[in-house]
């Protein structure tokens, strides 16, 4: 079972085999769902042979509720956490690797594991990260960015008059409203950050990488964008895994 807790939300995954067989998300406001969202995994692995639990954690005042409730349903079991229980899945060549968010470097891990090559992930969720490694599978580093929520939240926040406005795909080449034109600023704004961003990222590489969008936002911001490769929702869960993996692997346990 792997366990992905991020600013908002916590996903967890059941993988049998190397495939991912079972995938939940709960807001991380809505503790009383936690047991039973955790037993309901667990019972897909429960009594398997070498079952475990691995997670990653952005966001750590919610580490040990969630600690509590996963052991609850896994019999007292413990989380291994990627960059303190398990090594990371790759190199990662930031000033500060230890500073540097785990999900980011487990995106990048799965998608290179994929690819096999440079590549760029985009992790549209409460911030949005644009991250790139190169053909070693190195994590170079990338750009942290407000998420959609967060920057229309910021417009109503920081103004006098600008409303409240939920986070929706523009329809139209003009904005007719005060709304739409929120929207249509913090829709083409993050649009126009990933392909800038991207082509700085293939002059430094000379090439141009193949990009995979993840996070609760990728679908409605990139889905049919001819820049993206693909939408890999569970992006992050096969991170997880895979760190897991390569750290049993490398010290043969």
């Amino acid at each position: 079972m792997v366990v992905n807790v991020g600013n908002s939300r916590t996903a967890i995954g059941v993988f049998v085999a190397g495939s991912l067989e079972y995938v939940t998300r709960i807001e991380n406001s809505a503790g009383g769902d936690w047991p039973g969202k955790f037993a309901e995994a667990w019972g897909r692995i429960d009594g398997r042979d070498n079952a475990a639990i691995a997670g990653a954690c952005v966001n750590p005042a919610m580490r040990q509720p969630i600690e509590q409730a996963a052991a609850q349903a896994a019999n007292g079991r413990k989380i291994a956490w990627v960059g303190s229980d398990l090594d990371l899945p790759i190199a990662v060549k930031t000033e500060s690797p230890e500073k540097t968010g785990v999900d980011r470097v487990l995106n990048i891990a799965a998608a290179f594991a994929q690819m096999g090559k440079a590549c760029v992930v985009v992790d549209a969720g409460t911030a949005i990260t644009v991250d790139c490694c190169n053909d070693a599978g190195e994590f170079l580093g990338g750009a942290i960015a407000c998420g959609v929520g967060m920057s229309l939240a910021a417009l109503r926040a920081g103004t006098a008059q600008l409303p409240s406005v939920p986070f929706a795909v523009p329809t139209e080449p003009f904005a007719r409203s005060t709304q739409q034109a929120m929207l249509h600023g913090v829709y083409y704004g993050v649009r126009g950050l990933v392909k800038e961003l991207v082509e700085n990222y293939a002059m430094e590489l000379g090439q141009w990488p193949d990009i995979i969008a993840t996070g609760g936002d990728a679908a409605k911001l990139f889905e049919h964008w001819e820049l993206i490769h693909a939408i890999s929702p569970d992006l992050t869960l096969y991170g997880i895994a895979l760190a897991y993996t390569q750290h049993h692997i490398k010290h043969g346990t």
